[in-house]
């Protein structure tokens, strides 16, 4: 059973303000900034100079242009059963080693900026396709619950039992997003809504969908994964 943390509600405001530090220079701009301002560390401590180095530092992958989708590529694989998540009372959990753990709703996810990619979606059974993703980077939820320094590894856990868990520098990679789009429409529940990870850096089976829970750790699990105790690669980098 997940732990449900107390929920921190934000106004639309102050959601736009803190990921507005992005636009405004502040953040992931390769400028060596420091990702929060002194005033606003008044309120909110700076993430601790390692992840903010390595969310400077992340290269991204290229990508495709929109003329490439493959829009009937994209198999569907489901562990076990196909969970139906009322989009209104889903709530993404964000806790472990973290500043600030909370609860967000779509509709406050969906506030944050929003990051589109196409990318190919590459599944370790041999076959791949080329996808337009849509959603929020994970490190701009990483920048509202500031992980600590203690924070090496990042867990998701699903709605249908699905677990996977990631090093922190993928995880906070650009190119890595929490995704609610896919080919400019809304994503399906087939394709893992309302929230799966994507991103062109890690094979498919580390793209969570119906991700629920993400939960920053100082040590990797022993069950770090729903197929790597089957014996898969658990790094499953491209």
């Amino acid at each position: 059973m997940s732990l449900i943390l107390p929920s921190h509600t934000f106004s639309r405001r102050q959601l736009l303000q803190w990921s507005g530090l992005s636009i405004a220079g502040s953040l992931l701009s390769g400028c060596g900034s420091n990702l929060f301002s002194e005033q606003i560390g008044q309120t909110f401590e700076p993430l601790n100079q390692s992840i903010e180095a390595l969310m400077l530092s992340q290269k991204p992958v290229p990508e495709f242009p929109v003329s490439a989708i493959e829009a009937d590529q994209l198999l569907i694989n489901t562990f076990d059963h196909t969970p139906q998540i009322d989009p209104a009372q889903f709530r993404l959990i964000i806790n472990g080693e973290v500043n600030y753990p909370m609860q967000l709703s779509m509709t406050e996810i969906q506030q944050l900026p929003l990051t589109s990619m196409v990318i190919r979606h590459v599944c370790v059974e041999g076959w791949a396709a080329i996808v337009q993703w849509g959603g929020v980077r994970l490190q701009e939820l990483a920048k509202l619950v500031q992980p600590k320094p203690s924070a090496s590894y990042v867990y998701f856990k699903s709605a249908d039992f699905y677990y996977e868990s990631w090093d922190i520098a993928s995880a906070l990679h650009p190119q890595t997003l929490m995704a609610y789009q896919k080919n400019g429409q809304p994503l399906s529940v087939d394709h893992g809504a309302p929230l799966r990870l994507a991103s062109p850096i890690k094979l498919g089976y580390k793209q969570s969908k119906w991700v629920t829970q993400i939960t920053f750790l100082r040590d990797l699990p022993k069950d770090s994964g729903y197929w790597e105790t089957q014996g898969y690669e658990w790094f499953a980098g491209l």
